[in-house]
C-alpha cells in the first residue's frame, strides 16, 4: 500500500521554502506574504523585522483567521504587543516562530482544517547577505 500525503489544490500549502523566498502550491514567492488555505496568496508589503507596524499586521483582520503563525525571518524574534493589539483585541491569536517553523506549523494547522493564516517575513537583509555569500562561494571556486 502506498501512502502519501493528500494534497489538494484548493489549499494553499507551502511546499517549499529556503531563506530568501517561500513557495506555495509549488508557485515561487521572494517577498513577504500572508497565506491562507482558501484565500488567494497575498503580498505582505514588509521586509524588514524593524519595519513591522500595527497597519501591516491589521492586514489580517478582514480574513478573520482563528491564529495567525508569524514567521520573524532566519531567527526568532517576537513583535511587540503594540503591533498585534488589534488582532488580540478581536482574540485573534498570534504565534511568533522563525520563518523555516512558521511555514511547517502552517501546513499542520491548515491540513487539520483550522482557520489559519502564516505571516511569512522575507527580509530584503537576508537576501542580500545570501547573494553575496553565493557570489563568494561561487569566486573561491
Amino acid at each position: 500500500m502506498k501512502l502519501h500525503q493528500d494534497s489538494s489544490g484548493a489549499l494553499n500549502t507551502v511546499t517549499g521554502y529556503g531563506a530568501d523566498y517561500v513557495e506555495v502550491n509549488l508557485e515561487r514567492h521572494a517577498g513577504s506574504l500572508i497565506v491562507m488555505p482558501e484565500v488567494p496568496v497575498v503580498a505582505w508589503p514588509v521586509d524588514a523585522f524593524d519595519a513591522l507596524t500595527p497597519e501591516l499586521f491589521a492586514m489580517l483582520l478582514p480574513l478573520a483567521p482563528e491564529v495567525v503563525v508569524f514567521g520573524s525571518g532566519e531567527r526568532l524574534r517576537f513583535p511587540h504587543p503594540r503591533l498585534t493589539a488589534a488582532l488580540a483585541a478581536k482574540r485573534i491569536g498570534v504565534e511568533a516562530m522563525d520563518f523555516k517553523a512558521a511555514c511547517r506549523t502552517y501546513n499542520i494547522l491548515m491540513a487539520e482544517g483550522r482557520r489559519v493564516a502564516a505571516a511569512l517575513l522575507i527580509e530584503r537583509q537576508a537576501n542580500a547577505e545570501q547573494t553575496l555569500r553565493s557570489a563568494g562561494s561561487r569566486a573561491h571556486s
